[in-house]
């Protein structure tokens, strides 16, 4: 269901974006006809079964002259799961010019892998004179695999004509990567948001891939192509380039390790599509299981182990910066609350974690607290009694006491531990992955230098305007770099299962950590 061989070796990267387009709606191909490329199943390929690819959606350069393929090596190696991490991985990479066949290769061990499977090209034009871009087109390759077994590892290489991992001088490009096992197991994973490229987002990605997490979350602002971050077309300074940079900076560890991103404000580029996240559908594949009507790609679930994650869309419901607003119709909430039924239903699942860009609550002088995630989310957060929600927007790390209906239930102290069952929902900041910091109108207070105060003024951001308020819940706040890194440890049935969450500061210091507890299932 490609384009035809023949076809094929007549057009460029960009022609064949067309033919696919023209003959495939992306839904169509995501949920219904799978592309037939073959799966890998207890190591070895198997002929017949299906690796899926969504189809293209982004307007296209005109037709670009492949270049020898010898000469072209892929870059930016990312990873995400697919709706079923047990079974299911998507690896996704970019080439610098067009190819011809682009393929990746996979199986248990790296001298033994599968025939080439065909990879899905999906190219973005960004012509001259939007932001400070040149005429410059992207190519972007993905495969997406299915079948694999639970708990295993894979070897895999990416390559086109001219350019395959499997001969013995490419074979130090192989990467790996490890399904979600088939059972209860203890995991880490690890977070943060709003990234960018810097020296400083480098030390993080150096630090998290020595934690060793079965994935990673980023919580929107990924690479801040467009640096005003309105999501309007009149958004200065906009330079897709940027994108290549961030892809390369981050394939150390995205290669080996899913990094499922949500979307934040500097995410929506509005030159590509009315929603804004047509550049991120080219860059990014993330399970499909979100609320079909929403037009928002970056909402979606998986669950590892014990712990179902969700991933959700502050743009839809924010007053802050409204380019997105409303423009789910309330079909993303009516979404959210589904899931965390589902979840709360299953007995597989123990832990609920939620992590979007926007933050509920948070007391940076730069965005604080957003409203309309207090409207329409924290409700939802308290009913169903999530465990831990995890923000980005605000270049620091800050987290709170134990929170419901607005009002601290307890305190929680460095080293503290909440039940959610019965107390509230803890919230962290972690904002600080990479791009300049703000600031706090308290004084730092982390592991080791606590600095307790009774009251914080801040403000929320609400549908009439920033409005003051002064809180009580603010109880670590930390001005420096950091990620947050979470253990997960299962329990028998009728005992307390545990997350253990951690503040790391990009120097290796902990500042923060603390216990989320309740029964297992």
């Amino acid at each position: 269901m490609g384009v035809p061989e023949k076809l094929a070796e007549r057009m460029s990267m960009a022609e064949q974006h067309e033919y696919l387009r023209a003959r495939f709606s992306r839904r169509t191909m995501i949920r219904g006809g799978a592309v037939t490329l073959g799966a890998v199943a207890g190591g070895a390929f198997v002929p017949g079964a299906t690796a899926q690819a969504a189809v293209p959606t982004q307007a296209t350069a005109p037709a670009t002259e492949r270049v020898d393929g010898a000469l072209v090596a892929p870059f930016g190696r990312h990873l995400a799961f697919g709706n079923d991490p047990r079974t299911e991985m998507t690896v996704s990479w970019q080439v610098p010019v067009a190819v011809k066949n682009p393929f990746i290769r996979i199986g248990a061990h790296p001298w033994d892998l599968s025939r080439k499977i065909e990879a899905e090209v999906r190219s973005l034009y960004t012509p001259a004179g939007v932001g400070a871009s040149g005429d410059h087109t992207q190519y972007y390759l993905h495969a997406r695999l299915t079948h694999l077994r639970p708990g295993r590892t894979y070897y895999y290489g990416v390559g086109h004509e001219g350019f395959d991992p499997a001969e013995r001088h490419l074979l130090g490009t192989l990467g790996t990567f490890t399904t979600a096992p088939a059972h209860k197991a203890p995991f880490t994973f690890t977070a943060f948001g709003d990234q960018g490229v810097s020296y400083h987002a480098l030390a993080n990605d150096s630090l998290i891939l020595g934690q060793n997490p079965a994935f990673h979350l980023h919580a929107g602002d990924i690479a801040y192509g467009d640096p005003a971050g309105q999501g309007k077309t009149t958004d200065t300074g906009f330079d897709s380039r940027t994108w290549d940079q961030f892809l390369y900076q981050t394939e150390s560890v995205a290669k080996q390790i899913p990094w499922m991103v949500s979307y934040g404000n500097h995410d929506m580029e509005a030159w590509y599509s009315p929603n804004g996240y047509g550049g991120e559908e080219a860059r990014w594949t993330l399970p499909d299981n979100g609320p079909d009507a929403a037009n928002l790609p970056g909402v979606y679930s998986f669950v590892h182990g014990n712990t179902a994650v969700i991933s959700l869309d502050p743009n839809d419901v924010s007053f802050e910066i409204p380019a997105n607003l409303g423009i789910s119709g309330g079909t993303q909430t009516s979404w959210f609350e589904g899931q965390l039924k589902k979840f709360r239903a299953c007995d597989d699942v123990d832990f609920v974690v939620v992590f979007f860009h926007h933050c509920a609550y948070c007391t940076s002088t730069a965005h604080a607290s957003e409203g309309g995630v207090r409207q329409e989310w924290v409700p939802l957060f308290e009913k169903y009694q999530v465990d831990l929600v995890i923000n980005g927007h605000n270049h620091q790390y800050e987290r709170t006491d134990v929170i419901k209906a607005g009002a601290v239930t307890k305190k929680l102290p460095i080293g503290g531990t909440a039940y959610p069952e019965t107390e509230g929902v803890v919230y962290v900041t972690a904002g600080a992955a990479g791009r300049s910091l703000y600031a706090f109108s308290a004084p730092d207070s982390y592991e080791g230098h606590e600095n307790e105060v009774d009251s914080v003024a801040s403000f929320i951001n609400t549908k009439d305007g920033k409005v003051d308020e002064t809180v009580t819940w603010s109880r670590v706040r930390y001005l420096n770099y950091s990620f947050l890194r979470v253990d997960v440890t299962p329990a028998p049935r009728g005992r307390q299962t545990t997350l253990k969450v951690s503040g790391i500061a990009e120097t290796g210091d902990r500042i923060d950590h603390f216990t989320v507890s309740r029964r297992a299932k």
